[in-house]
């Protein structure tokens, strides 16, 4: 089982470690009052926190410790293998601070056994907690899949016809060029294909996006000019599969075909701290190209969806139409290859 799949968050990270100090200290104010108060707050209030932030602080470093073991047992294994660890360290500071402060009020056996049994309600709780919020992540997860997969599936495939008319066409005359075609169209449905939770780098999408560029040059020859200016761009930036090859799918098939003249796409990208920015512009729609609510909305309506599960409000797709041109623009997170990984 992956680290990923296990409910038990990683430990290791600043703010689970965070997250461990805020509970252990709001527990702390609820020993203290739900006992009398003592003469001196602050010196109990002071004994206590440390008392209990070494028990979490130590449940925590022990957790990280056997971070690895701890995501290949099954989800029930994990939590008693848990659960006890928090118990073990419990006893361990328990019976270290009986020594420490031997003129407590409670002494011997008794103070041992209430702090194990302060500790095995409190893990119980938020050990069950940590799974429960990770069933319902997994829940999440699993209805956005099966939107994506219905998105990716209905990307409008007329681009699949053109392609095979071309590639009957080549197949007596220039044979070598149409086998080309061919494995640029198996390259276009493999990533198609692709897990719906699985991301992709820009440097491989622009890949994919020029193999299916490459098709529509051959069928419309010069009338097709594509400027790429994504030079300002990380290449391992991550984006879903098939970002981008709609867009200019549309803009090929609304702003260039239509014309005799043909027309040109521009890919521009620029990246501002932490957020990047992708913007297509195309020559204005003609004739079917005007109608925004035919395919040309569905696909971006699709692309836009894709964006927003995969990082959230954080992404947008925006459109805008000129007597001069169709610019569509997207904006979403700068989310690393490397990134992805460290969090497993």
């Amino acid at each position: 089982m992956s680290q990923r799949e296990s409910f038990l968050p990683n430990f290791c990270s600043v703010p689970s470690v965070f997250s461990v100090v805020v509970v252990g200290e709001l527990l702390v104010f609820v020993l203290l009052l739900s006992g009398p108060v003592p003469d001196d707050v602050w010196s109990a209030l002071g004994l206590l926190s440390m008392f209990v932030q070494w028990i979490g602080l130590g449940s925590a470093g022990a957790l990280c410790l056997l971070r690895s073991l701890l995501a290949r047992l099954p989800n029930v294994a994990g939590g008693l293998v848990s659960y006890a660890l928090i118990l073990l360290v419990t006893l361990l500071v328990s019976g270290f601070a009986q020594r420490l402060v031997p003129e407590a009020p409670e002494t011997g056996g008794a103070f041992v056994l209430r702090s194990l049994g302060v500790a095995a309600i409190v893990a119980a709780v938020l050990l069950r907690y940590l799974y429960l919020q990770h069933e319902r992540e997994l829940r999440m997860r699993a209805g956005a899949n099966a939107r994506i997969e219905a998105l990716q599936a209905r990307i409008r495939p007329h681009f699949l016809f053109n392609s095979l008319n071309t590639i009957a066409a080549a197949i007596a005359s220039r044979p070598q060029c149409a086998e080309r075609l061919v494995e640029d169209l198996a390259d276009l449905f493999r990533v198609s294909l692709r897990q719906s939770d699985q991301l992709v780098t820009l440097a491989e999408e622009v890949e994919l996006v020029n193999s299916y560029l490459s098709m529509e040059q051959l069928r419309l020859g010069e009338r097709l000019e594509v400027r790429w200016q994504l030079q300002n761009l990380p290449d391992d930036a991550l984006i879903p599969p098939l970002t981008l090859q709609p867009l200019l799918e549309n803009g090929i098939y609304y702003g260039v075909e239509p014309r005799t003249e043909g027309g040109v796409l521009t890919v521009t990208g620029a990246r501002q701290e932490e957020r990047l920015h992708i913007w297509i512009d195309n020559p204005p729609p003609s004739g079917a190209g005007r109608n925004r609510s035919g395919g040309m909305g569905m696909a971006q309506e699709n692309v836009r969806e894709r964006l927003q599960l995969a990082f959230g409000e954080n992404a947008k797709l925006k459109a805008v139409q000129s007597a001069d041109g169709y610019r569509v623009e997207l904006r979403f997170p700068y989310r690393r290859a490397a990134d992805e990984d460290s969090d497993r």
